[in-house]
């Protein structure tokens, strides 16, 4: 059984445009493809199963992701911070073996990297992150050993806490896209 993959797109982005007319998960990257479906279709080609989470009226969202092949799932308290989404996908999933969590606005996160990390956990490790140029960056993979702990996150950081105090199995790999998301109009390019 492989881990399921977890694309979080329920954020509201207000880095990109404070003013939120703007979704920055729907703009165009320069080589032509859009942000989320970019993230997503990366995700669908490591992982066989692929649950997306977003905000509840997010409609183009939800839309592109399910025409893509992910299941999607609406956050209706995604306002709460990251974890309600993550809570939200766990909690569809809780038979998994484990889980790559992946952020819709890293669309340069390449398949093979995904794919060694889910092979990290399924050797054995309970967590696995990868590194880029000694960053530490995402996605991140967890085994169901830590399911407990990820239902109980609360508010917008995610499983941060986590990582910072239980072993992390770094994979090293050439891959920028673990250190590179969409926060502002220049990161488009």
């Amino acid at each position: 059984m492989a881990l399921v993959g977890i694309l979080l797109a329920a954020g509201r982005g207000r880095r990109f445009d404070p003013s939120g007319v703007e979704n920055k998960l729907l703009q165009t990257l320069a080589d032509g493809q859009i942000v989320v479906a970019a993230s997503a279709q990366n995700m669908l080609a490591a992982l066989p199963r692929v649950l997306a989470v977003v905000r509840e009226g997010d409609d183009k969202v939800a839309a592109l992701l399910g025409s893509l092949g992910c299941e999607v799932r609406v956050c209706a308290d995604a306002d709460l911070g990251m974890a309600e989404s993550l809570i939200t996908a766990i909690e569809f999933t809780k038979g998994a073996e484990g889980w790559l969590i992946g952020l819709g606005d890293m669309p340069l996160v390449r398949p093979e990297t995904m794919r060694a990390l889910a092979a990290t956990i399924e050797r054995g490790a309970h967590i696995a992150a990868p590194v880029y140029e000694g960053r530490r960056g995402n996605p991140v993979a967890f085994s169901a050993y830590h399911l407990p702990l990820l239902l109980a996150l609360e508010g917008d950081q995610g499983a941060r806490a986590i990582l910072k105090s239980h072993a992390v199995s770094e994979v090293v790999v050439d891959d920028e896209g673990v250190v590179r998301d969409i926060d502002t109009k220049q990161d488009l390019r």
